[in-house]
């Protein structure tokens, strides 16, 4: 995609999406779309429900030579629209964005402090590699399995030894099944692994989250958990689930992934709200979250506000003053089930094309330190200027 302006071709991010189901054909499709500028990173979401090694092996065969990130989603978000079962694709020019890479194995064994380490020497790779002029911006990706219970110590400890450096990432899916999310980086898919991609850029950048619930006056004690699994076993003395049903006015047996998405629950951090969604009802009358929950921890039961209102208010306020050329976004796959509820998939997709968004939907959200849940986050990119870009 080009900028007008003087005629002059700009360098740019470029998109490719492709709805093709097989990974030859696919990432074949992608690649005529996106091979005719040289590029420091390809970075994919796909579909769990594709043929994973094979997709792979066609990524690896069509782009040799170029580093190459991904991971298995929820749902993909690009310029066919808000869609699932889809491969959608950025390419980063080598002009305009520099890279470094971490491949973070066996999380539910990793210590933070290997994780702290492999921050700093990913930093270090990146500024000893590169001059100034292509780290007057920095910001982190992180991609990281949605089924390893690790993305809270694992983004803590990362953004802390980033040291500030904006980091925004997404929990790797499997479009609700829950069994196995993967993320890519080397040439193949990896279990119970996140992935960083710290770079650097002379493009203008803004980090940005939306969330569309707010804190309501009702208060859940979590007085019995299993923190290892993330479970809630009871809430204010009594079995969770049917407390959380009985509180927000539903039938115990009517709670589903489309009760929850409508349903979340709100914790205060350093003054702050953050969305806290349940994953799952157990046979036991235990809650399932995504998120890292502990005893003692209060909820307060949230009230919602227009979803796709709440979103294009956020998109203009922040895109005001910086135009994008992409806005790498991570939206929670319970907010895309909202979005299907209320019959606003082409609302959004048209928000997508209008904002230059791409992205995917996640089993949980990454925004500087913190591990969130039921929100969109994103990193905006903005337009190089013409001597950078040409």
């Amino acid at each position: 995609m080009g900028i007008p302006g003087d005629g002059l071709t700009m360098v740019q991010v470029l998109t490719a999406h492709t709805r093709k189901q097989d990974p030859a054909a696919a990432v074949k499709e992608v690649h005529d779309q996106i091979s005719h500028q040289t590029s420091s990173l390809v970075l994919f979401y796909c579909s769990s429900e594709m043929d994973l090694p094979a997709l792979a092996q066609a990524f690896n065969d069509q782009f040799p030579g170029i580093r190459i990130a991904g991971c298995t989603s929820a749902g993909e978000m690009g310029p066919l629209g808000y869609i699932d079962h889809s491969l959608v694709v950025l390419s980063f020019p080598d002009e305009l964005f520099a890279f470094s890479f971490s491949l973070l194995q066996d999380l539910s064994d990793l210590s933070m402090q290997e994780v702290h380490d492999r921050a700093q020497t990913a930093k270090q790779t990146l500024y000893q590699h590169h001059d100034a002029s292509m780290l007057q911006q920095c910001f982190a990706l992180l991609l990281i399995d949605g089924l390893s219970l690790r993305e809270e110590p694992v983004t803590r400890a990362l953004f802390n030894s980033l040291q500030g450096i904006p980091l925004v990432g997404g929990s790797a899916g499997d479009n609700l099944h829950f069994q196995r999310s993967q993320v890519f980086l080397d040439g193949q898919f990896h279990d119970d692994s996140a992935v960083l991609l710290l770079a650097g850029t002379p493009c203008p950048i803004r980090p940005f989250k939306s969330q569309h619930f707010e804190a309501g006056n009702q208060r859940m004690v979590v007085t019995r958990a299993d923190e290892a699994t993330r479970r809630v076993l009871e809430i204010n003395g009594l079995p969770a689930a049917p407390e959380y049903a009985r509180m927000t006015g539903v039938d115990v047996d009517n709670l589903n992934p489309m009760r929850f998405a409508t349903s979340p629950v709100v914790v205060l951090i350093n003054g702050k709200e953050y969305v806290r969604s349940i994953q799952k009802a157990n046979d036991d009358n235990s809650l399932t979250f995504y998120c890292a929950i502990e005893e003692g921890l209060v909820f307060r039961v949230a009230q919602g506000v227009d979803i796709y209102n709440n979103l294009l208010q956020t998109l203009e306020d922040e895109t005001r003053e910086v135009q994008p050329q992409v806005i790498l976004a991570f939206d929670c796959v319970l907010r895309k089930l909202e979005v299907e509820q209320k019959a606003l998939r082409p609302a959004f997709s048209e928000l997508l094309r209008r904002f230059r968004i791409v992205g995917f939907n996640s089993y949980g959200e990454q925004y500087h330190g913190i591990h969130v849940n039921q929100t969109f986050t994103a990193l905006l990119i903005g337009e190089p200027s013409a001597e950078e870009g040409r």
